[in-house]
């Protein structure tokens, strides 16, 4: 590099920076791993180092810097430019995706497969193309949400329509044998469109780099300098499009935290900054130790729980801020009072100490625990948002089953029913039932009105005797919901929907593709349940029309939701890369956090990485939360604290006994943090079995059949256990407790 070619001081550049920074900074040549920690200024070091590579004379357009989302894109241009001025302007910095799009136009027609004007199909594009695929393969276009996520992981994992044929052909199984049909002609149908689908974007730039080396050099003459940001959370396609562009002059800064990677779920595979050391022998590595953002007392607290990982880069975070408060961990007696003391918190902070609304974020590990929280904050009128969701009472499986309620109130209710009426699937047409429809509106009758009387409905002209057979089935079922309002508890009531209808059916007769997706809305519709209990228990009335007229209260937050200060309300996921002065952590529990689905050590340690990565969301105060009792479809359920609470020390805790009578005994576990770092791509092994008799069981639990394999826990009482398999051909089974062959994982 020429040193001499200065665009401004060079000073300027190390004169904010702390000697690690300034380091990681300094590096220019060869490869450099950066171990950022969660607030230690990492966009800081990313940017400042383009700075300084332009400074020694780089030019700007052979710097190329990745990050994972536009806004963090534009963030660090936005602030390169500040520091240099319009140099930054060329270095071409964008996400993964931005990249490829803008290279392919340049390239593909080499391939003689793409014009360089090319559509990029979204995912609503592509779930449309392939919903014709299936169609025309005669596979149920429904089931299109499986079929497309299976696609998508393994165009991630580079894998084609052709090898993942052979691949599915070795395996067995129908299902990925379908897929792989629906693939190849997926993938035909693309190109007769000229068309690539997002994850085409990575895949076949990869591709074209492999086949036309020419291609590849072009780009790595082109980008001497490489920059990725987030880099534990690359999947095996944007690592292996890395490798392929740094592999010449092995300029390249990869920035991450094991520590933070929690999207092993979606593809991201943390073992490729685990093993950079080892794809390049001669790299540098600076640890980012300091954090600008937290407490003493909250950083130590979340070091103390992901020290007790093996899977990880050793680090440990300290910070020169204040000691600051102790963690606060609020043990309550149950949820409902989990949502009542956080909100009275919250209150207490807001007008006693200054903080405003939008200082607070309450963070949960799944989106059904907003139910009371939000309720609870209409009623106490504190304003709030949810941020990168659905509110619960707008997700589509609430929604689905308050059509069905709707409808029981109210038979002349032709929106839901419109809604529902084929919800799950009954194989009612929409060419019938748009005639239906019409001949209802032109009688002035409501759709109700029409299938439930033989002769009116004969009197629709063209509908199949097929359908009008099955539209009956369906009036005669929702007849039968409507006696049962008049005598049926509000719980009981809609337990009797959801199976009548077939809707958890649905649910639990899944794809192997849809198995998360669906395990949430399971999650959600139980937490509805237990909402519809609680308004039976707190209001004389236990009628279903005061219970819709509650629900459409909760719902309408015109007159709530105004202030521009509102309360953040998240997942732990969707807080990643954010900070707040106060953090709430709700349902501190064993099958909330870690999760009841994570049974292997390796989920575990996931679990406890999400966990980390909310602890370290805050800056002045960090408050937990956990509930003695929580209600899980409609029953009250027995909950353990977290084991991720024990692992806190006591001299940075400060437990709240809510005159819960479990605080004053609660005995904490011990833990002893590994003592070595454990080598990445080692398979942890699943946790073994228990071979004792098992004597207590909880609803979320993961449980082994002799016979039927792999299982989830839905409902237990004294004599009987209610098993969801995994097997769809199993489906839901009753079994005895005392004699059931069932080992709990």
């Amino acid at each position: 590099m020429n040193l001499e070619q200065n665009f401004f001081d060079r000073k300027d550049i190390f004169a904010e920076l702390n000697p690690q920074q300034a380091k990681a900074v300094d590096c220019l040549e060869g490869p450099l791993l950066v171990i950022a920690g969660a607030g230690s200024g990492k966009t800081r070091v990313l940017t400042y180092r383009i700075a300084n590579l332009i400074a020694c004379g780089v030019a700007p357009w052979k710097i190329l810097a990745i990050t994972f989302t536009n806004k963090a894109a534009n963030e660090m241009k936005s602030r390169a430019q500040k520091l240099i001025g319009t140099p930054a302007q060329n270095v071409w910095l964008s996400t993964f995706h931005s990249f490829c799009a803008r290279l392919l136009r340049r390239e593909i027609e080499i391939t003689g497969k793409f014009n360089s004007n090319f559509a990029i199909y979204d995912a609503s594009d592509a779930k449309t193309l392939l919903k014709q695929c299936m169609s025309e393969l005669n596979f149920d276009p429904d089931k299109v949400t499986a079929f497309q996520g299976r696609i998508s992981d393994a165009k991630n994992a580079l894998i084609d329509a052709a090898h993942f044929r052979e691949l599915k052909s070795r395996q067995g199984g129908d299902f990925g044998k379908n897929v792989a049909a629906v693939y190849e002609l997926y993938e035909k149908k693309l190109r007769e469109n000229n068309a690539l689908d997002f994850d085409d974007l990575i895949f076949t730039t990869v591709k074209l780099f492999r086949k036309y080396p020419a291609v590849l050099e072009k780009y790595q003459e082109r980008y001497r300098y490489i920059l990725i940001d987030e880099y534990q959370d690359t999947n095996e396609a944007q690592y292996v499009l890395t490798k392929l562009l740094a592999d010449k002059y092995q300029n390249i800064c990869v920035v991450g935290d094991a520590d933070q990677s929690i999207y092993g779920w979606r593809g991201a595979d943390m073992r490729n900054i685990l093993n950079f050391e080892h794809d390049y022998p001669q790299a540098t590595v600076v640890k980012l130790e300091q954090n600008y953002r937290s407490t003493k007392n909250i950083l130590d607290g979340a070091n103390a729980v992901i020290a007790n990982n093996f899977e990880r880069k050793d680090k440990t975070l300290w910070t020169q801020n204040e000691r600051g408060d102790k963690i606060k961990f609020l043990h309550c007696a149950a949820d409902k009072v989990e949502a009542a003391i956080v909100a009275s918190e919250i209150q207490r902070l807001v007008t006693g100490q200054n903080f405003m609304y939008k200082d607070i974020a309450l963070l949960y590990r799944t989106n059904s625990q907003s139910r009371l929280f939000e309720e609870r904050f209409i009623r106490e009128e504190i304003p709030y948002v949810i941020i990168g969701g659905l509110r619960f009472y707008e997700r589509k499986e609430i929604k689905d089953i308050l059509a069905y309620l709707h409808v029981i109130d109210n038979l002349r209710d032709d929106v839901h029913l419109t809604r529902i009426v084929n919800v799950p699937k009954r194989g009612l047409g929409q060419t019938n039932f748009n005639r239906l429809r019409e001949f209802a509106a032109e009688s002035g009758l409501s759709i109700m009105e029409v299938i439930r009387d033989r002769n009116r409905l004969a009197q629709v002209p063209s509908l199949t005797p097929k359908f009008r057979q099955k539209i009956q089935n369906f009036a005669s079922m929702i007849i039968m919901f409507t006696e049962l309002a008049k005598t049926s508890s509000l719980k009981k009531l809609i337990e009797i929907v959801l199976h009548e209808s077939g809707y958890l059916q649905m649910l639990h007769s899944v794809d192997e593709g849809t198995a998360v997706e669906n395990a949430a809305r399971l999650e959600n519709l139980g937490e509805f349940v237990s909402a519809a209990e609680d308004f039976s228990k707190s209001n004389s009335s236990n009628s279903l029309g005061d219970f819709l007229n509650h629900v459409a209260l909760i719902t309408d937050l015109d007159a709530t939701d105004t202030e521009e200060s509102r309360v953040q309300m998240m997942t732990i996921h969707a807080a990643k890369g954010l900070e707040f002065p106060v953090v709430f952590v709700a349902g501190m529990e064993e099958s909330l956090l870690p999760h009841s689905y994570a049974f292997s050590q390796a989920e575990i340690e996931e679990e406890r990485r999400a966990c980390y990565v909310a602890m370290t969301r805050a800056k002045k105060k960090l408050i937990l939360t956990a509930a003695d009792k929580r209600m899980v479809f409609g029953k009250e359920r027995d909950q353990e604290i977290s084991r991720f609470v024990d692992e806190i020390p006591p001299e940075f805790l400060e437990t709240v006994n809510l005159n819960n009578p479990r605080s004053q005994n609660y005995t904490r576990r011990s833990y002893t943090p590994p003592t070595a770092f454990r080598p990445a791509r080692v398979t942890i092994p699943v946790s073994k079995k228990t071979s004792a008799p098992v004597t207590s069981w909880h609803v979320g639990e993961q449980v082994n059949h002799r016979k039927w394999g792999l299982g989830t826990v839905m409902d237990v009482d004294a004599k009987t256990i209610t098993i969801s398999f995994a097997n769809p051909e199993i489906g839901v089974k009753v079994l005895g407790l005392k004699v059931a062959p069932i080992d709990k994982i």
